[in-house]
């Protein structure tokens, strides 16, 4: 059996917490019975040794296949692993995702993406990554009495995505400590009312709007001060002819948008401007959660 996930871009500028997007980057893993559990792992990882364990993918696995099943089996794994680990691109949530639906597929027993979705709740709190990581497209999502609660947007092929990777981690939890313990009524508004704008310009595909909805006065400036290169990125970005530009999550990814045909020279500038970064274009991910037998 073999599940995949896509990459997620979170937050989206204002949308803190709230909104996300899948990119066709993905992670694969094949399981199936055996004698002796094993892992091994092809592409982001394959290097560090601890993954090989008891890693966040098997101690999930095995709390549900356990739940599921009430017994104890041993599998062999093989992960296919082409999203960065801590860059802001959801490689965290692709775990989990992925961990939740292959325990369902070894037991047996197929559920709806929306209850994966709800069952990944639990070890992530905040829904902006998982919900589109299992339902891919744009999605606007919320959490209401341990439930996400969510609306996708299919996005078109003649948009891109651009991402700029920059050779440096940025863990998620030191990154909201980063943040302001409150915020003041002004700025609250301030978000609210672009997190608004953003969400009708995605579903209006009004993509020329994404500029002026996007900013943000929440997060990205105190994250991208870790790495001040991003404020240059986004420059760049936006000079080139990007439709928006922002953190992905909590970083150091940064995440931009473009028309088909304009993309190739976004991603040229920023290639010979960062030449530390790995910049991709990317199509976006309308699937999200696939199970393949």
């Amino acid at each position: 059996m073999t599940i995949s996930v896509p990459a997620t871009s979170a937050n989206l500028g204002p949308g803190f917490d709230s909104l996300g997007l899948a990119v066709d980057l993905r992670n694969r893993v094949e399981f199936h019975h055996s004698k002796f559990f094993s892992v091994a792992i092809k592409g982001e990882g394959e290097n560090n040794p601890r993954l090989k364990g008891n890693n966040l993918f098997i101690s999930i696995f095995n709390e549900h296949y356990t739940r599921l099943t009430k017994n104890k089996q041993n599998f062999k794994f093989t992960f296919y692993n082409s999203i960065p680990m801590s860059r802001g691109l959801g490689s965290s949530s692709a775990v989990i995702v992925s961990a939740i639906a292959a325990a369902h597929e070894a037991a047996g027993i197929r559920v709806s993406k929306r209850r994966i979705l709800n069952h990944a709740l639990v070890y992530e709190s905040h829904p902006d990554n998982i919900t589109p990581a299992v339902m891919g497209g744009f999605n606007a999502a919320t959490v209401e009495k341990n439930k996400v609660f969510s609306q996708k947007k299919h996005l078109p092929d003649y948009i891109k995505a651009i991402v700029a990777i920059p050779n440096k981690q940025m863990n998620t939890a030191r990154g909201r400590t980063l943040l302001p313990k409150s915020y003041s009524k002004e700025n609250a508004t301030y978000n609210l009312s672009h997190t608004a704008l953003s969400v009708a310009a995605f579903f209006n595909e009004d993509w020329e709007m994404l500029k002026l909805a996007s900013q943000d006065r929440f997060h990205q400036k105190a994250r991208m001060k870790t790495l001040p290169e991003l404020f240059s990125v986004q420059k760049v970005a936006y000079e080139s002819g990007a439709l928006m530009s922002t953190l992905s999550g909590s970083g150091s990814t940064f995440f931009s948008m473009a028309y088909d045909e304009d993309a190739p020279m976004i991603a040229n500038k920023l290639s010979q401007r960062f030449p530390d970064f790995i910049v991709k274009i990317l199509d976006f991910d309308n699937n999200g959660l696939i199970i393949e037998k």
